[in-house]
């Protein structure tokens, strides 16, 4: 069995978005409501970008990003700008909002908050990808802000596959007419996936990270109870994340030298709001054996995450990266305490590999448990706190791993 992979992932991570500037948050704004241009929003972006890559490098981060500043929200534009795919909330009248699962976590959430989810698009046409990319000019700025050298560490935040299709319900996230069945929705999904990791790699990508909250949601009773009660599901829960693990690895076919990272959490939503609760037991062994994907980044900051003892499934050819510290709040952690939680979690991975302690530590590394800002306003700490979580992330990498980027 080969080795995990290395360099990408580091010892010290994060996940990929970091607290925006007030004054990007504002301008943002302000081109949404047309009392800006799109034009007046570029210089403000750029040069938030260029602030926070030197802070990740002041850090001691070596997985650069752009804090994804170049959106609104976590998972970008990718499904938007795809042929077929149609935003159904912009339209004059609005959207059934039947076709919700409304047991999903985030739409539970979302409906509670306000009544309506943030975006809610579909199917209408066949899906098929333009050729032009979304990500690629976030990639491309980010390659003149670091040597040649260096644009293998740049790592981009890629769409979860199934973003759309959890939230609504059997057969609803296309139009009828479009799609007869879910397998022919995932094989277009999945061709428009791979051409954007073509394009991508093309340009010289080799470090990307699928966010993804759907897969967690398997983890939490009160979804599955949802889904059991649901008359229109035609499959099970566990059938669903089998499906789901397939269309993953269809869309995530790539060259053996693209690293490729999930990261699954329970929400991240404002004012530092999860979604949902549950352990990661019920879906380690498929999860980590089954989905074609080289590193996991998991949510370990609370209890609602559970234990370490599924890292027993982790193979020995791939990473977790542990998230001990929240981005949902200001408390810093301790180190020493993070530190032997480090080494608890390498003690069940090596239990499960039947290895020693510091051979499993080097399929580990350490992060935030999420990004500090999913969506635009950020979590409810500051900037300088937001720094000293980063700092804390490289101290326990350099103590776990000294002399180890």
């Amino acid at each position: 069995m080969s080795s995990a992979p290395r360099n990408p992932p580091f010892r010290a991570e994060h996940i990929g978005s970091l607290l925006r500037p007030e004054e990007l948050v504002k301008k943002r704004y302000a081109v949404a409501d047309k009392s800006a241009s799109p034009d007046e929003l570029v210089p403000v972006e750029q040069k938030a970008i260029k602030e926070v890559v030197k802070l990740e490098q002041d850090c001691g981060i070596h997985s650069i990003t752009n804090g994804e500043y170049s959106r609104h929200q976590f998972w970008g534009t990718f499904f938007e700008t795809l042929e077929g795919m149609e935003e159904v909330n912009m339209r004059e009248g609005g959207y059934d909002q039947s076709i919700f699962r409304a047991y999903a976590p985030d739409v539970k959430s979302f409906m509670h908050a306000k009544t309506i989810p943030n975006s809610v698009t579909v199917a209408t046409g066949k899906i098929k990808h333009t050729r032009n990319s979304s990500f690629l000019p976030e990639f491309e700025y980010l390659k003149t802000l670091v040597p040649e050298s260096e644009w293998k560490n740049i790592k981009l935040t890629l769409t979860s596959p199934s973003w759309y299709h959890f939230r609504y319900g059997p057969k609803k996230a296309y139009v009828d007419g479009v799609y007869e069945n879910d397998e022919q929705y995932f094989k277009d999904v999945a061709a428009a996936y791979q051409m954007e990791l073509k394009i991508l790699y093309d340009a010289g990508l080799r470090n990307g990270q699928v966010d993804d909250p759907n897969l967690a949601y398997f983890c939490s009773e009160a979804m599955l109870e949802g889904w059991k009660k649901d008359k229109e599901n035609f499959q099970t829960a566990d059938e669903q994340l089998d499906a789901y693990i397939s269309f993953y690895n269809d869309c995530l076919k790539r060259p053996a030298d693209f690293h490729m990272g999930i990261h699954l959490c329970r929400g991240n939503y404002l004012e530092g709001r999860h979604f949902s609760e549950g352990a990661y037991d019920r879906i380690a062994a498929k999860l980590f054996n089954n989905l074609n994907v080289s590193t996991y980044y998991l949510e370990y900051d609370t209890p609602r995450a559970g234990g370490f003892e599924p890292l027993k499934n982790l193979p020995k050819d791939k990473n977790v990266v542990l998230g001990v510290v929240t981005s949902k709040s200001p408390k810093l952690e301790d180190q020493k305490e993070m530190v032997e939680r480090v080494y608890k979690a390498a003690d069940y991975v090596a239990e499960g590999s039947g290895q020693r302690r510091e051979e499993a530590l080097q399929r580990l590394c350490v992060s935030p448990q999420c990004g500090f800002a999913s969506h635009a306003e950020g979590n409810p700490l500051g900037y300088e706190d937001m720094k000293k979580k980063l700092q804390l992330v490289r101290s326990i990498a350099d103590e776990v791993w000294p002399g180890q980027p």
